[in-house]
């Protein structure tokens, strides 16, 4: 298992990949998000928000393999990772999702 999910951090960026398990509905409050659940090698499940009014949608489907920068957040289901674009202020690196050879950020 991943330190860092075995500590419950939060707000650690973190990168990795897997396997699409389940397309989720997009989040609607606030900022649109895109959320798609992801199984990793390691076991470890993570719900990936990839916010759509600052980056492209990305065209997974279940059974899709990605990868991905972003920072995570702990929770009891796995953990949560968002910040998966650029930086709208240019300070952070930014995070990212890479599908079928083409990065959305």
């Amino acid at each position: 298992m991943n330190p860092v999910y075995d500590r419950r951090h939060s707000g650690t960026w973190i990168e990795g990949s897997g396997i699409v398990r389940r397309i989720v509905p997009d989040d609607n409050d606030g900022s649109r998000h895109q959320r798609f659940v992801l199984d990793t090698r390691n076991g470890q499940t993570l719900l990936i928000a990839h916010n759509i009014d600052l980056a492209e949608r990305i065209p997974v489907g279940v059974g899709d393999r990605i990868s991905f920068r972003g920072m995570y957040e702990w929770n009891e289901y796995g953990g949560l990772v968002h910040w998966t674009h650029r930086d709208p202020l240019g300070i952070e690196v930014g995070g990212f999702v890479k599908y079928r050879r083409r990065v959305y950020f």
